[in-house]
């Protein structure tokens, strides 16, 4: 989120962003749970902090504070404190530090002995168990952490003694990484989006997310990675490693893009086309053989996106760049940085 003090903007401006800024802030306040954390729905309806909230839903919202269905699935939680820490720079209000600090105190909470998270805390039931990859989901978190650790992106306004608890959650979170990295006929590779939480063994959670390697959630896992300083050779190892599946896999001579299509629910479809120079990743490869694949939620695996059910194909990132950024620039700066050929 942007400083609103920064030059070039006027003071109605500013005013008017610091009010947006309170009104959402306040509205977190009200959905925190007492556990830390935030849900990213309540019942089938996503969380919205720019919705004015009756003195009825008020009274709902706070009544639910005691809830088990705080998660960082979806980036709840994570945004969050993101944003109460920022709302607490721009505003002052302690009210803000306390609930960002208390969300820091979810996260450490929640991390397993082993270093992973599960997608929600303290909800253990079905998937929720899980460590989970998924959508970032824990990478969100460790990013929060290593901000800790380096006071950056204002986490230097949090208590300085959350320093050494992030740096130990780093730590393990690492060592959870590096220990679900998937090695096939041999060889690292990359990461499934999730993991048993006792085993480290990779699981299905939802139908359509079955056990497979991961062209989205290893991509972040390996942004994260390249952050760390002073990488240790097994995490040297693991980006390298990852960096060669992401070049192997490539789907070269694609784009995976929305297209008009009257005659699909909601006029529209989703489609991969050709399209010269492009590059894509699927979301999910099989193991071993790295082929793509897509599953409905009748979970049977299928090798076109185009038979799986409109309803999942229009609803789920079957493809992305999400490495592009990763092969072009970050890791080419990474290994100037640390001197490697």
């Amino acid at each position: 989120m942007q400083d609103t003090r920064d030059k070039g903007t006027s003071g109605v401006q500013h005013t008017r962003a610091i009010n947006d800024i309170v009104f959402q802030a306040d509205n977190m306040l009200l959905y925190q749970r007492a556990v830390g954390g935030w849900p990213k729905a309540v019942g089938e309806v996503k969380v919205d902090y720019t919705k004015q909230l009756s003195a009825a839903e008020t009274k709902r919202t706070l009544a639910d504070s005691l809830r088990i269905d705080a998660t960082i699935d979806n980036s709840a939680t994570t945004k969050e404190i993101r944003f109460l820490v920022n709302a607490y720079k721009q505003t002052k209000d302690q009210r803000y530090l306390r609930a960002a600090e208390k969300g820091i105190r979810y996260c450490l909470k929640a991390q397993y002995a082993n270093g992973g998270w599960p997608q929600y805390y303290p909800d253990s039931s079905s998937y929720r168990s899980q460590i989970t990859y998924n959508d970032n989901a824990i990478v969100n978190v460790l990013n929060i952490m290593q901000d800790i650790v380096e006071q950056k992106n204002n986490f230097n306004l949090v208590d300085a003694s959350f320093i050494p608890l992030a740096t130990e959650a780093v730590a393990k979170g690492i060592n959870c990484i590096l220990k679900t990295q998937l090695i096939v006929n041999g060889k690292l590779t990359a990461w499934c989006a999730q993991y048993n939480h006792k085993t480290l063994q990779p699981e299905m959670a939802r139908k359509f997310e079955l056990v497979s390697l991961s062209g989205m959630e290893s991509a972040g896992i390996v942004s994260f990675l390249l952050r760390i300083p002073n990488p240790t050779q097994p995490i040297k190892q693991a980006i390298q490693a990852a960096v060669e599946w992401f070049e192997m896999v490539k789907i070269k001579g694609y784009v995976y893009k929305d297209i008009i299509d009257p005659g699909m629910p909601g006029g529209k479809d989703r489609v991969i086309v050709p399209e010269e120079n492009a590059v894509l990743w699927a979301r999910f490869y099989e193991i071993p053989n790295n082929k793509p694949f897509f599953t409905g939620r009748d979970s049977i695996r299928k090798y076109k996106v185009s038979e799986i059910e409109h309803e999942r194909r229009v609803g789920y990132a079957w493809y992305g760049t999400w490495p592009e950024k990763i092969l072009v620039k970050d890791y080419p700066a990474w290994k100037k940085k640390n001197l490697i050929n």
